[in-house]
């Protein structure tokens, strides 16, 4: 018994040595595959209870399992959709077979890196066929509150190179500065014009006439008013003033040339601290910043000229994307040729218990199971997770050096092991010779 326990033994650390050299093979096989998590055997030993005096070898098991949890170094690419996870969590992904049959349900699987370019129809997606998943931006670049317990609110993400945008105008401020010699005896009374442009909702450009009329002195006499009346008409809506107001400007010494009174005529009111006021265009409302009370900015009536010095307003036109980039906390940011950026989607990062207990699947990819517990999606950088780098790869995690180490020492004890079976071989030999 004790001689055939020896035998067991010896063909079970065989088999134990020809685990490891598999798991060996495997990592140093893809020493140089983006993403590839290493495989390690581990030997427990087995203990056969012995009785009389006599022993037993119980011989050794294997377990292998995969370091999901162990980071490789990241390398620099050139692709701005080339996306790595740097510290803890996965991109969601899923399969390009699931988005090809159309049917509504992709099933959620993992990874930690990939080389994600758009197909022909702008899906983003890897060479070996893993689909980047991520919840889908509003149309304004607000990314909606989406159930972080489940995966039903991601989609795949589809960049569409044609795709325009543009952004309404929704706020403008004037620095103009009105003649003083117009509110005098010796002014004409021409009004002033000043025509402004903004873009509607649609991005079409559209324009705001301001009209500055002086109040001229009833008599000769009579000292300058300093007084104008400020009309706003819209291009979009002709014939029809968006607002009207009267304007009394300071003469004193301490504070000539500002701004010492508006009354609202028309449209919104005028509110002196915030130096403000909101008309309604074609396309919403829109706030017009003309300088608080006494504050020296946005309107001023100074010397003898007309002079528009500085007129600022958000908004553009409509503009073409260029290019695609994604943040560190996930968000994929569509750049435009006007010069703006619009939010299009977020990718999470999927974190678990036990990253270890993830099922493996080809090229890189991983899915849930009992053993790596339940799921959660974050904010990249938020919580336990790490950031997204874009433009980077993860390296594979296996370190050669080591490897060929332990292969080494594989060697010898699959050696050991095969010497172990032929002496006991030999014994068994002897036993038998004894009858002769």
């Amino acid at each position: 018994m004790t001689i055939s326990s020896s035998l067991n033994a010896g063909v079970s650390g065989l088999a134990a040595n020809a685990s490891r050299l598999s798991t060996i093979s495997d990592n140093i096989a893809n020493s140089s595959t983006y993403g590839y998590k290493r495989a390690e055997a581990d030997f427990h030993s087995m203990v056969i209870a012995s009785g009389g005096g006599s022993y037993s070898a119980g011989g050794v098991q294997v377990t292998t399992t995969r370091i999901i949890d162990e980071p490789g170094s990241l390398a620099t690419t050139s692709n701005a959709t080339d996306l790595a996870v740097r510290g803890r969590g996965f991109l969601p992904v899923t399969s390009e077979s699931s988005v090809v049959a159309g049917n509504g349900e992709n099933p959620m699987f993992l990874t930690t890196t990939g080389s994600f370019r758009t197909d022909e129809d702008g899906i983003l997606k890897t060479k070996s066929g893993l689909v980047l998943l991520g919840w889908p931006a509003d149309p304004d670049g607000t990314v909606p509150n989406y159930p972080r317990d489940t995966a039903d609110g991601l989609e795949p993400v589809q960049i569409n190179v044609n795709q325009f945008a543009g952004e309404p105008t929704t706020a403008m401020s004037l620095g103009v500065n009105l003649p003083a010699t117009e509110t005098d005896s010796g002014g004409t009374g021409d009004p002033l014009t000043l025509p402004i442009e903004y873009f509607d909702n649609l991005g079409t450009s559209q324009s705001i006439t301001i009209t500055f009329t002086p109040q001229l002195p009833a008599t000769a006499a009579d000292p300058s008013t300093n007084t104008w009346t400020m009309q706003l008409t819209d291009s979009a809506n002709p014939g029809t003033p968006i607002g009207e107001y009267t304007l009394v400007f300071d003469d004193t010494r301490a504070s000539g040339g500002t701004l010492a009174n508006v009354t609202t005529v028309s449209g919104g009111a005028y509110d002196d601290a915030a130096g403000t006021f909101t008309v309604n265009v074609a396309g919403g409302p829109m706030t017009i910043d003309i300088g608080a009370i006494g504050s020296g900015s946005g309107l001023t009536q100074l010397s003898n000229s007309f002079a528009p010095t500085a007129i600022h307003k958000d908004g553009s036109p409509v503009g073409n994307m260029t290019s695609v980039e994604v943040d560190a906390n996930g968000y994929v940011v569509a750049n435009f040729d006007i010069g703006i950026s619009r939010v299009v989607y977020q990718i999470p990062l999927v974190d678990m218990p036990n990253p270890n207990g993830l099922e493996s699947l080809d090229a890189q990819a991983y899915k849930t199971s009992i053993d790596s517990g339940s799921f959660f999606l974050w904010d990249a950088g938020d919580g336990p997770t790490g950031d997204i780098v874009g433009y980077a790869l993860e390296e594979s995690a296996t370190d050669v050096a080591g490897e060929l180490t332990d292969l080494i020492q594989t060697q010898r004890a699959y050696s050991s092991n095969a010497k172990v079976i032929q002496t006991v071989d030999e014994m068994l030999q002897e036993t038998t010779n004894i009858k002769r």
